[in-house]
């Protein structure tokens, strides 16, 4: 049994972790089974407006969830050439790289002079 100090700690503890993030409780619910989703799909299932600041609203909780952004004709339904929609998804695999490194230093090094030598000319 908790002592009333300690289950009044316990309490604003739990609201401080609901007022730092409140959409992150239904946006687990609403997301879990899922690979991908449009930010526009995703806002109509909370039920918020499809705007630039709620889609922003919902930025971190998603990435907190493990989805990144993307930008995809797949995610409309007849998407073709300029129906572009903007949604999440979720890593195929996991990065191997940890944020702030740089990309660059990660690719193999490859030797030109291998590839030079395996091009024939005909004459």
């Amino acid at each position: 049994m908790l002592s009333w100090t300690a289950r009044l700690d316990k309490l604003s503890a739990e609201q401080a972790q609901r007022n730092a993030d409140p959409l992150r409780a239904p946006l687990e619910g609403i997301v879990r089974g899922m690979d991908a989703v449009s930010t526009h799909a995703l806002l109509d299932l909370i039920g918020l407006r499809n705007t630039t600041g709620n889609g922003r609203r919902i930025a971190p909780s998603m990435r907190a969830l493990g989805f990144v952004p993307i930008k995809s004709r797949q995610l409309m339904p007849g998407g073709w050439r300029d129906t572009a929609s903007r949604g999440w998804a979720r890593p195929v695999r996991k990065p191997s790289f940890k944020q702030g490194d740089k990309v660059g230093n990660l690719h193999r090094k490859t030797d030109r002079t291998d590839e030079q030598k395996e091009v024939r000319h005909v004459a």
